[in-house]
């Protein structure tokens, strides 16, 4: 019995179950493993930096490791079909930066490889993974908030923006009862942001603070909660959940 004024004690939420983070090395993804593991969890994480990967695994006590290109959808098929036990979720945060341009200035090689990434990466953890996710388990995938809005130079991510809900509210339809979910994100202050902006990032996260209704910048954090609260949360499926800080309020 609680009295007043006291507060009520819950355990781990992810007591006893396996995490996997395709991913798992950086930014969001280590994020969230370490998230997870506050809440209970084993982790398995994948990369493709094999020295990156066994170093975070110390830090956040990783289960296992594997090392592959998760675009590779052979050496994708190959990793859960070496899982020996059964997994609880999956945290898909791997991938390339969108690419951009304007159609005159396009790389049509690039706008190929770019387009397909993403939609085909989840496709094959969806093959290959949910078959060795426990039912009401969870498919994770990152999308985005950019691509929603419409200027010169985003034809590429606007569409790919557009395809991802469809294509998870479906595949959580073909792989029921294990749930499928989108996290939309729009700036979130990572390594790889730090990389993208250069001696600009600074500027951008002035600007964010200046103009976000939440009056700060979105970090790692902020999207690891996200994450594990889908995991968690049995009754969610087939969704995408925004996590921009209210980036897209903001007037054009």
């Amino acid at each position: 019995m609680t009295t007043a004024g006291s507060v009520s004690q819950r355990g781990p939420e992810l007591l006893g179950q396996t995490v996997v983070l395709i991913g798992g090395s950086a930014g969001i993804g280590l994020e969230t493993a370490k998230r997870a593991r506050a809440e209970g969890a084993d982790v398995i994480l994948t990369g493709r930096n094999p020295e990156r990967l066994q170093s975070v695994a110390g830090e956040v006590g990783a289960l296992s490791t594997a090392a592959f290109d998760a675009s590779d959808l052979d050496a994708l098929e190959a990793f859960f079909q070496s899982l020996e036990a059964p997994i609880d979720h999956v945290l898909v945060t791997a991938g390339r930066p969108p690419y951009y341009g304007p159609l005159a200035d396009m790389d049509l090689d690039e706008v190929r490889r770019g387009f397909g990434e993403h939609p085909m990466q989840m496709l094959g953890v969806a093959r290959y993974g949910a078959g060795k996710v426990r039912p009401g388990g969870s498919l994770l995938f990152m999308g985005g908030t950019g691509g929603r809005a419409t200027a010169v130079g985003l034809s590429l991510i606007a569409a790919g923006t557009a395809a991802l809900p469809a294509l998870t509210a479906n595949l959580a339809l073909e792989v029921a009862p294990v749930r499928v979910n989108l996290i939309a994100a729009g700036f979130v202050d990572t390594p790889l942001s730090a990389d993208l902006l250069g001696d600009q990032l600074d500027e951008r996260r002035t600007q964010l603070r200046d103009t976000l209704p939440i009056g700060r910048v979105v970090g790692p954090a902020d999207v690891a909660a996200l994450a594990v609260h889908l995991m968690t949360n049995t009754a969610l499926t087939g969704a995408t959940y925004d996590i921009d800080g209210g980036q897209q309020l903001l007037p054009g």
